[in-house]
């Protein structure tokens, strides 16, 4: 990585001399090798020489060990040459500044997302401690150094899986931790009883590919309850990552190391490319979990606005709009569309006998029984009360009465039993079919509505069909 520093030529017009060259500027502001400055002496110069031009801008051959950005001059500026130790600091900042936001996010969260929010801050700052180990490998023995931050980048990589089983509410097995462990160990052996640079890059690169893999699994199977397109978006990050890591591994076995091979020096382009690739989960991974949450979150809520909270039907907003959209369909296509009002018979004797709280799980019952007599087109919903309402789908005239009554009968055949309570509850079913003269779904229902009515007047228990 290069940062050119051009010294601008305008500084000649803002001391007023317009004449100066171009390249005599670039002389006034360069300081070469070996040039002395006006009025000093070789000697003088070569001790400034040992200092590093303008400061440390070069390091003398004794300093040539230290790790750091190479400062070299060309013409017309200075290039700063970035090695993967500084490359490492830097990832290590943005994955901190990542990590602090997340932190700040932590309260605004539901109390189910908490948790894994937590865990992925975790992993992120351990990511983020591991990396700065590398920076500094010149100030630590090499034991110690490698052994330490390879095992918190492991680590952080197996937090990373523990949030993402979080998020989808399950539990992650103690098997999870088998690739941190087991890679950490074998670093420190082959760093501080048998050193072999290759074995360790090999065992690290496997035990990264079985958590990445691991991540990769985990997302693909919520599918199933998130496709939001941040999903996708971190199941494309962990896949990156995996192929990236069969990329490096494969490079380094080619590369026939040397016995001293450091990844954190100038060496090959792979250790400049390791720290940046390395940055792209805790940093880009971190903004597609925020954005899951954040999905997660809208869903909930869009969720609680559309289902009865007791039954987790559709409640009577998802009922009307579905209603309006199915009566217009049917209409369109020219197809048959009914509808059943259900009303629990006697309900209020339960809720006075025993309880509001026996009541609610028999409206529960009820509600489960009549999903069971239903067809996967058909939708049951609660509208209030101890009232819902079945939108039955291309039902015929000679069929309407039929659907009805399996209705009623799999609630009455299903008696209602919840601790020494047993309870055999019946229902009154009002059903309507459309007809030409009904001018949309409100009308419908109100046909329906009066159907259940005479059931109701009738005796209950029954099933009464409107003119």
């Amino acid at each position: 990585m290069r940062i050119r520093l051009i010294a601008s030529a305008r500084a000649a017009a803002c001391n007023g001399d317009r004449a100066t060259p171009r390249r005599e500027w670039r002389k006034r502001w360069k300081l070469r090798v070996g040039d002395p400055a006006p009025g000093e002496s070789r000697d003088i110069n070569a001790k400034r020489q040992g200092l590093g031009k303008i400061g440390l801008l070069q390091r003398s051959s004794e300093q040539a060990s230290v790790r750091g950005p190479k400062i070299s001059t060309v013409p017309g500026g200075i290039l700063f040459e970035m090695d993967s130790s500084t490359a490492f600091l830097a990832a290590s900042l943005m994955m901190l500044a990542n990590g602090t936001v997340l932190g700040f996010m932590h309260g605004d969260l539901p109390v189910a997302l908490r948790p894994a929010a937590r865990s992925w801050q975790s992993g992120t700052l351990l990511l983020a401690c591991g990396c700065a180990m590398f920076s500094v490998q010149p100030l630590l023995p090499l034991p110690l150094m490698v052994t330490v931050s390879n095992g918190l980048i492991l680590l952080g990589l197996t937090v990373y899986c523990r949030a993402l089983y979080a998020f989808y509410d399950r539990s992650p097995s103690v098997m999870l931790l088998l690739p941190a462990v087991l890679g950490t160990l074998g670093v420190l052996w082959f760093s501080a009883f048998q050193p072999n640079t290759e074995a360790r890059i090999v065992l690290i690169s496997v035990a990264w590919l079985i958590l990445m893999g691991t991540g990769v699994l985990i997302l693909k199977r919520g599918a199933c309850r998130d496709d939001a397109q941040s999903r996708r978006m971190l199941l494309a990050i962990f896949a990156g990552v995996f192929l990236f890591t069969v990329l490096r591994l494969a490079h380094y076995v080619g590369l026939g190391m040397e016995a001293d091979f450091s990844i954190a020096d100038n060496a090959s382009w792979m250790n400049l490319a390791t720290p940046m690739l390395a940055a792209t989960l805790p940093v880009m991974g971190t903004t597609a979990f925020v954005l899951m949450c954040s999905e997660r979150i809208r869903r909930q809520w869009e969720r609680a606005a559309s289902t009865d909270y007791l039954t987790d039907l559709p409640n009577r907003r998802t009922l009307t709009e579905t209603g309006a959209e199915r009566f217009r369909a049917a209409r369109a296509r020219h197809e048959s569309f009914a509808i059943a009002v259900v009303d629990i018979d006697s309900f209020k004797a339960v809720n006075d006998q025993y309880g509001h709280e026996i009541g609610d799980i028999a409206l529960k019952h009820v509600g489960a029984r009549l999903k069971s007599a239903t067809r996967d087109v058909d939708m049951v919903a609660r509208t209030g009360g101890e009232e819902f309402v079945v939108l039955l789908d291309r039902v015929g005239p000679d069929e309407v009465e039929a659907a009805a009554e399996r209705l009623r009968t799999a609630v009455r055949l299903h008696p209602f039993a919840v601790g020494a309570v047993k309870l055999s509850i019946t229902v009154s079913v009002g059903v309507a079919i459309c007809r030409a003269d009904d001018g949309d779904f409100n009308a419908l229902l109100r046909r329906a509505d009066e159907a259940l009515y005479a059931a109701k007047s009738a005796g209950r228990n029954q099933v009464k069909l409107a003119a």
